[in-house]
């Protein structure tokens, strides 16, 4: 069984920059050599209420949703981008509410089995 590098980074909220506290909400994961680029995110909005009562529930979903989106085929600015291109942009460093957090790598023979592996780990209680 081949093992090929991926790196992955936790999609993230932080609700009130200045407060610092987040909210893990998806992972996206990058395979190079398997071609593979893809973002898997779940709101909870209750956790979110408990960390900032105003914050926008909606917004928030279409922020992570966009995640999702910039991954696909989906015609959009990063559709013409390669898959690393892509990743890196989606990385890149953000004072925003959703943001990820820094890149980390591994060995996986089955990228989308770790991304559920790493979802699961990293975001859902």
């Amino acid at each position: 069984m081949t093992r090929d590098v991926y790196e992955y980074a936790v999609i993230r909220i932080v609700p009130r920059v200045e407060r610092g506290e987040l909210i893990n909400a998806g992972v996206l994961l990058y395979c190079q050599p398997r071609d593979y680029l893809c973002a898997r995110v779940e709101l909870d909005a209750v956790r979110l209420r408990a960390l900032d009562p105003e914050a926008d529930i909606d917004g928030v979903r279409r922020a992570l949703g966009a995640y999702e989106m910039a991954c696909g085929q989906t015609p959009g600015p990063l559709a013409d981008e390669p898959l690393g291109g892509r990743f890196r942009w989606l990385t890149a460093p953000r004072s925003t509410i959703v943001q990820t957090g820094p890149v980390h790598a591994g060995l996986t023979a089955d990228p989308e089995t770790e991304l559920a592996r790493l979802f699961d780990k990293l975001v859902r209680l």
